[in-house]
């Protein structure tokens, strides 16, 4: 070889320059490596084999119009590209299932499905794990112990994501600890957009719509079963939620058992302890029919008695026109929370189904998915309604139960109604007065 390339070897030259058909065929047997392994790549063994021998036979045989020193610029330019990342990424085919290094190295793809397989998996756009993944960075940081490495905050915030997503049983206690010290991030929000969407339905000054949904657990160890069990056997903790509007929690209590009546949750949680304080309603007083003011109530429905800042329908099948009118306007702006609990719980299956999970932090978790839903809707991430719907035991599609059932029988209040009833009907004979 050294005496074909003409080498210069202890001084002197051997051999001469390569003549024109060694150079055709040095470039031919180029030609034919780069292509077997691009086809061996791409395609099966037999048709790879075909096409290649169908490639050697129409190379050329002269070597007219080849130039190795153009060949081999070439090859430099084309390895130059591949190594520095200069082609974009093929888009994985529909047809073809990706196979990679598992569920983190799926999301770590650069191609245009990234943007689906995050809302798929992560219930989110890249961009806002992104965010996310950067705002709890400082909680998360990676700590080195005596039996293994942590993860880095990113892994963690993405294995508790698809976890609560997927609804698989998942110890995410650190990336809920983290959300819950980060949630300053959420906490700004224009009283003003909330208090006009209410008024807007009929109830002005109106601040949130209360109410309280099932987390199905499995049989909680070294606890009274009876305490968390329903009629249906099915043991669960209540929560308690506020939301407006728009979907978004105002506020959230969570963690007794399913026995505890939701009266007994309200005085139980900060909301009773803020709204009898006068802490919770602060805003100028509103003028209502009969010489009514009001800063500020909640709407509720028939599990709560009549309250000074909780307004609740009249019920009842006999009613005078007034009634009914306010009746279905009240219903009407309720909804809000069972569409948020069905977002909120038809994204983060998690809090859908029974699971299995630490009592200690569950109420940690259900706090840090509030928070999530809330960073979704102010990012404009869509909900698709698909989620609502799957198929039940018997084979048959049916909507998913969000946790709510029929109010139960309110019980007593402490404090006065009279208020609460004048509040009430100066609501009502203001909207039959529109």
């Amino acid at each position: 070889m050294e005496e074909a390339l003409g080498m210069v070897v202890d001084g002197g030259v051997r051999g001469g320059a390569l003549t024109t058909d060694e150079r055709t065929a040095i470039a031919a047997t180029v030609n034919v490596v780069l292509y077997r392994c691009e086809v061996e790549r791409t395609a099966g063994k037999i048709k790879a084999a075909a096409r290649a021998r169908r490639k050697v036979t129409a190379l050329p045989s002269s070597g007219e119009g080849l130039d190795l020193g153009a060949v081999s610029d070439a090859i430099l330019q084309v390895c130059y590209a591949m190594g520095s990342g200069a082609f974009p990424r093929v888009t994985p085919r529909w047809w073809m299932k990706r196979r990679t290094g598992g569920t983190w190295e799926d999301l770590r793809q650069c191609d245009d499905t990234n943007d689906k397989y995050f809302r798929n998996k992560l219930r989110m756009s890249p961009r806002v794990f992104r965010e996310i993944a950067e705002t709890l960075s400082p909680y998360l940081q990676r700590r080195v112990t005596s039996y293994k490495v942590s993860l880095q905050p990113n892994h963690i915030v993405a294995y508790a994501l698809y976890r609560w997503a997927s609804g698989e049983t998942y110890d995410s206690r650190t990336c809920s600890f983290g959300i819950g010290r980060a949630s300053g991030i959420t906490a700004v929000r224009d009283k003003a957009v909330v208090l006009g969407a209410f008024a807007d339905k009929g109830f002005p000054n109106c601040h949130g719509c209360i109410d309280c949904t099932h987390i199905y657990v499995d049989k909680p160890a070294n606890a009274n079963g009876e305490d968390y069990c329903d009629w249906k056997r099915r043991f669960f903790v209540q929560a308690q939620v506020v939301v407006d509007m728009n979907l978004r929690v105002l506020d959230v209590f969570v963690g007794y058992p399913g026995s505890v009546h939701d009266m007994r949750m309200l005085h139980l949680s900060s909301l009773w302890e803020r709204a009898e304080s006068g802490q919770l309603f602060t805003g100028p007083h509103v003028m209502l029919p009969f010489v009514v003011r009001t800063n500020g109530y909640l709407l509720g429905d028939n599990g709560y008695p009549q309250s000074e800042w909780i307004v609740v329908p009249y019920g009842g099948l006999a009613q005078p026109p007034v009634e009914a009118r306010f009746d279905n306007k009240q219903k009407t702006a309720r909804g809000a929370v069972e569409r948020a609990f069905g977002r909120l719980k038809g994204m983060w299956r998690l809090f859908l189904g029974t699971h299995k999970c630490n009592m200690d932090t569950l109420p940690q978790q259900f706090i840090a998915v509030c928070i999530l839903h809330n960073i979704l809707i102010d990012a404009g991430i869509p909900f698709d309604d698909n989620l609502l719907w799957e198929v039940g035991p018997d084979g048959v599609q049916c909507r998913v139960d969000p946790g709510m059932h029929a109010p139960l029988r309110p019980v007593c209040m402490e404090s006065s109604t009279g208020d609460a009833l004048i509040l009430r009907d100066a609501l009502a004979e203001r909207m039959g007065a529109q």
